[in-house]
């Protein structure tokens, strides 16, 4: 048997790996600035991380949710006393897209209406309802098709209130992401975000903040809509929660009310999948990461707005786009190749920088020396 041939990939064999560096088969060092499309959160092979999961392993790595599961509510706690969301409540999953996914269904539960409204370029997952509301043609397969989702432009105040005043009481959910990934690093900004507050309490929709790629204390706050100074009734996250380890969950106000079956998984909430997130709050707590990622990511920020070549730097915290001429889409694959440094894209000419929160300043200027010799290159 074959592997499915679904992805370009890059031919290095990483075979180890430690804090924000990663070596292949032949021993090669790599500097790890994308961390697997944010995930690598707290570095990798963190030591408490490793201990936290060797010794949950090793007294019981799965049951099922038909059993008490002490360490998810201590994640729950943990989660809400970081997150400062600690009135909401947690349904843990395995993925991004489960989190969206259960947040669409548990919107439509609460409002029992169908419509939902997202935005020109995000990405939301591709499981079902996570890929319908997802604007890329590409990557949605006809039996995704709905007309229950709308798509409207990104940061489009004027558009957003016509499609309330037109169809607002059908309207189940508004979904979006603080800071959209791999549309580009594109922020939403705190009008925006406010509107989306003011016009699903009026019509009695639902807001959900797609925090899987900007949350978890990448952007400096915990959840990157969280600048905007209101909050969302559902918070989705995945990624940088488990340091690669698979879990998800969406973080739900109290205005919902749960019931026996609504939502359910079988591997959410599993007993290593938890501890990998504790391990994870432990260490953001600790040694302050989203002071560590607001601080290291403005100055990155700062420096790459000063290279002429830059048309424009993007972002927040350690969310970082950065757009380049078109002549210079090589630049990406030119930092792999010859300075070492994994990087990611969003097409067609935007670096995308999400390395893990507690990378230090020489990190960044290790990238920023690199950067310089690409574009002078």
């Amino acid at each position: 048997m074959e592997l499915f041939n679904v992805y370009p990939l890059t031919p290095i064999n990483i075979v180890r790996a430690k804090g924000s560096a990663v070596w292949d088969e032949q021993g090669n060092e790599y500097l790890d600035l994308y961390g697997g499309h944010a995930v690598i959160s707290i570095g990798h092979t963190h030591p408490h991380y490793v201990e936290t999961i060797s010794n949950q392993l090793n007294k019981i790595a799965f049951y099922s949710n038909s059993v008490l599961i002490p360490i998810q509510r201590q994640l729950a706690g943990q989660l809400g006393d970081v997150s400062g969301k600690s009135d909401y409540s947690l349904f843990l999953c395995n993925s991004g897209a489960e989190a969206n996914e259960n947040a669409l269904k548990l919107a439509s539960f609460h409002t029992n209406r169908k419509k939902v409204i997202a935005f020109s370029k995000s990405f939301h997952g591709r499981t079902s309802l996570a890929v319908a509301a997802t604007d890329n043609s590409a990557i949605v397969a006809p039996i995704n098709q709905t007309d229950n989702v709308v798509f409207l432009p990104f940061n489009d105040e004027d558009a957003l209130t016509q499609a309330f005043a037109a169809y607002g009481d059908e309207i189940a959910a508004v979904i979006i992401e603080g800071i959209q990934g791999v549309g580009g690093i594109r922020e939403a900004s705190i009008p925006f975000l406010k509107l989306i507050r003011q016009l699903c309490d009026q019509y009695g929709s639902v807001f959900i903040a797609d925090s899987v790629q900007c949350g978890y204390g990448r952007t400096g706050t915990f959840f990157s809509h969280d600048y905007s100074g209101v909050n969302a009734d559902i918070y989705s996250m995945a990624k940088g929660m488990g340091n690669g380890f698979p879990i998800g969950g969406i973080a739900i106000s109290p205005k919902f009310q749960a019931s026996f079956g609504m939502l359910g998984t079988t591997f959410g909430g599993n007993h290593l999948a938890c501890a990998a997130a504790v391990a994870v709050l432990d260490v953001m707590k600790q040694d302050n990461l989203m002071e560590n990622a607001a601080q290291v990511g403005s100055y990155l920020i700062e420096e790459l707005k000063k290279f002429d070549k830059v048309l424009e730097v993007r972002g927040r915290g350690l969310m970082i786009g950065i757009e380049l001429p078109t002549e210079l889409s090589h630049v990406k694959k030119d930092l792999l190749m010859i300075n070492k440094i994994f990087t990611g894209e969003a097409k067609p000419n935007v670096i995308r920088l999400l390395p893990a929160l507690n990378i230090t300043k020489e990190i960044a200027d290790r990238f920023l020396t690199a950067f310089n010799e690409r574009l002078k290159a």
